[in-house]
């Protein structure tokens, strides 16, 4: 698809976007001729080159476990792009799987620290561009794990809900100003990620309790994120989509 020449070219911060879900929502905003900086903890040059027009990306090396590092990100955006950012989409995330009594504090502060005080830190540093300019899309990736229980998956449970939570709060506080805040909460989605979570046994029992049958794929995870970046998509703020193939509603 390509942008539609009236449109004015935006400015888009993936977080994670050298690969799986980000990398889809990444190539999804470059198709429509937005300019994008895939933010990652993993060099995203590779990313970049792929993308359409890789000349008009920046692929920025970032820890979003790590205010200096976000903080730099930020400034990356100020100087290179002219301070513009409309929309930004926090991906970045990572699952430390064990049973309650078994997980290590090491475990539980990792996953804490990048996925909940890592999205945040990324809203805090970033929405005062979009507060500033009276409007903004921010879209954070939580999981169905935000909103059901998952065996040994405490801490990423934990981790999901409170980025909902932190989501409606942002979006409560941001509205008046232009800028929505809204969370994706897919199943299990069919990236290098899930597919390491999701091995083996509890992959198939899982796929059998997915009333579709089949884990979700990026490309429709990055459509609905792109829906929630667009115009059309002014009125919603301070939700929890859920993508999941009707899991949560049996």
């Amino acid at each position: 698809m390509t942008v539609d020449a009236a449109r004015e070219r935006r400015g888009v911060v993936v977080t994670g976007g050298a690969s799986g879900i980000g990398f889809e929502c990444a190539t999804h905003f470059a198709e429509r001729g937005d300019r994008v900086v895939v933010a990652d903890l993993a060099d995203g040059s590779p990313a970049v080159a792929r993308l359409p027009h890789p000349e008009r990306h920046r692929a920025v090396v970032v820890d979003v476990a790590d205010r200096s590092s976000v903080a730099a990100l930020a400034a990356v955006v100020r100087e290179e792009f002219d301070g513009r950012v409309d929309v930004v989409v926090n991906c970045a995330g990572i699952a430390l799987l064990a049973p309650a009594r078994e997980l290590s504090a090491e475990q539980w502060d990792r996953t804490l620290s990048v996925n909940l005080t890592g999205s945040f830190t990324v809203c805090q540093a970033l929405g005062p561009l979009m507060l500033d300019r009276g409007s903004g899309r921010i879209v954070n990736l939580a999981s169905q794990a935000s909103v059901v229980a998952l065996d040994r998956h405490v801490a990423y449970c934990a981790s999901k809900a409170a980025v909902v939570g932190m989501t409606r709060v942002l979006a409560a506080e941001w509205a008046a100003h232009g800028v929505t805040v809204n969370a994706v909460s897919p199943t299990v989605v069919d990236t290098e990620l899930g597919r390491q979570a999701w091995e083996g046994e509890p992959g198939e029992q899982m796929r059998a309790a997915i009333p579709v049958g089949r884990f979700a794929e990026t490309r429709e995870v990055a459509a609905l994120v792109g829906y929630l970046a667009s115009d059309d998509a002014a009125m919603v703020t301070g939700q929890n989509i859920v993508i999941d193939g009707g899991y949560t509603a049996v």
